[in-house]
């Protein structure tokens, strides 16, 4: 193995055991969600690359809508490579954010009118199987089991499904809530696919709205409230499964700041922790993971009712500070980088001219330092040489599953070096290499820098850190 250059590698796991200090996240996964931006503009490479490599993004949401994406019925829908499927444009975006070491993150909703009896997307199929199918597909497609097909690490299922904007219907004849019931039973039947496609993928259920109103109102969309629908979501099948779940505490109206308080059982940010406290109650768990999935603050004059330039330059980092204080949270996605004529919302950190707000500066400032692949974890002390996970995305785009990766690894305590070691791992399906740095043996209540730095025979190295935090 070629000794490497001074780079470091980050070497992290994944987001459910990253160690928390004083009660607070030290890592989020945090990025975008901008569909006409990064899937449909003509610009979307240099975009999705000032994704990251100026707003420090480490991961892009995407809706993938069933009915766009199987426009007919496929012969063999669990099938990944279905002639009836239509992926082109969501494979260029996993590979591009592959590319830049950002992780994925796809939300599946929309039902095809072949599945549904020809009625609206936001209808439930009449076989949920044909939805499991579905997501299997999507699943094993972006597993990392074929070449050319990125792995996908994160999913969620539907979009915002406490609204009838997007699941239909919310209440029956009666006016009683039956939505919670009926989304039940369909993120039941994704996780199975999802799972049986790739069971590495984390799924985060839920994808709720901040805000709803739990009865109708002539002439209004029919909404629930996102902790009232949880909870009926709970009641209606307590042992579902889920890895997280998904939620959008954008303030309302759009024109409040982050410290907005709201009335429960509307849940904005100020009032996530007792929303996790309550999921926890609900699902009988402890800790569960919430991925805020979307979030923003609109700007005038694109929308006369928002905030100002300057008032989102403050919001955007204020946000993702509240956020970082709750330890459950573990992912953190803006709607959207860019304003454009594709986005009813004019949150973006740019101006649909491409101009950048003064928000993006602090956005990025925000994010840097939360980077996930710089990661610190817990380790018990007294372990000797520690398993570790690392993430080596963007070995996946230039190497095959299964290359040789090679890596040194030096860990300090209190700036002294206190081991070193090589050694050489196969890069996994997921883009992930497991390694052990021979020769540590973590300490309670000490506090280790590690430095990996690694390679492949036809890739530069890559670099970063990590920190051990011996329990």
């Amino acid at each position: 193995m070629r000794r490497l250059s001074g780079l470091l590698l980050a070497v992290c796991l994944v987001a459910a055991t990253l160690v928390t200090a004083a009660g607070a996240a030290d890592r989020m996964w945090i990025g975008f969600h901008d569909d006409p931006t990064f899937r449909y503009d003509g610009g979307r490479d240099d975009a999705i690359d000032r994704a990251r490599t100026v707003n420090n993004a480490t991961i892009v949401r995407t809706q993938v809508e069933w009915s766009a994406i199987a426009p007919s019925r496929p012969a063999n829908a669990a099938d990944p490579f279905d002639p009836a499927y239509r992926f082109d444009d969501l494979d260029e975006l996993v590979r591009s954010s592959q590319t830049r070491g950002m992780e994925v993150l796809i939300t599946l909703w929309g039902t095809p009118g072949w599945a549904n009896g020809n009625q609206k997307r936001q209808v439930l199929p009449t076989r949920l199987t044909d939805f499991t199918s579905f997501a299997r597909a999507v699943a094993a497609r972006y597993s990392g089991r074929f070449a050319g097909y990125p792995s996908v690490r994160f999913f969620s299922i539907w979009n915002e499904s406490n609204l009838a904007t997007f699941l239909v219907p919310q209440f029956d004849a009666r006016g009683q809530i039956v939505s919670p019931r009926n989304y039940a039973k369909l993120a039941a039947a994704g996780y199975a696919g999802i799972k049986a496609g790739n069971p590495r993928a984390q799924v985060a259920v839920g994808e709720t709205s901040s805000n709803g109103r739990n009865v109708r109102r002539p002439g209004q969309t029919d909404t629930v409230a996102p902790a009232t629908f949880m909870q009926l979501v709970a009641k209606a099948n307590k042992r579902l499964k889920f890895d997280a779940w998904g939620h959008h505490p954008y303030p309302s109206p759009v024109n409040q700041a982050p410290t907005q308080k709201v009335r429960w059982p509307n849940v904005t940010l100020t009032s996530m922790a007792r929303f996790g406290t309550e999921l926890d109650k609900a699902f009988g768990r402890k800790q569960i993971p919430v991925w805020i999935t979307e979030y923003g603050n609109e700007t005038k004059p694109g929308e006369p009712k928002g905030v100002t330039e300057t008032q989102q330059r403050l919001y955007a980092p204020q946000a993702i500070a509240i956020a970082k204080k709750d330890p459950r949270i573990s992912m953190f996605i803006w709607f959207v980088m860019q304003d454009s004529a594709g986005s009813t919302w004019q949150s973006g950190l740019y101006r649909s001219s491409g101009a950048a707000k003064p928000a993006q500066a602090s956005f990025a400032a925000a994010a840097r330092s939360l980077d996930p692949r710089n990661g610190r974890l817990s380790i018990k002390g007294g372990t000797r040489n520690p398993k570790l996970t690392v993430f080596l995305r963007e070995y996946c785009a230039t190497n095959p599953i299964g290359s040789t990766v090679g890596y040194t690894v030096r860990s300090f305590l209190a700036g002294k070096l206190v081991q070193v070691s090589q050694g050489a791992s196969a890069l996994g399906t997921d883009c992930t290499v497991a390694l052990r740095p021979s020769g540590l043996t973590v300490a309670k209540r000490k506090t280790y820098t590690v430095t990996v730095e690694a390679n492949t025979a036809t890739s530069s190295a890559i670099g970063r850190t990590i920190t051990i935090v011996g329990s």
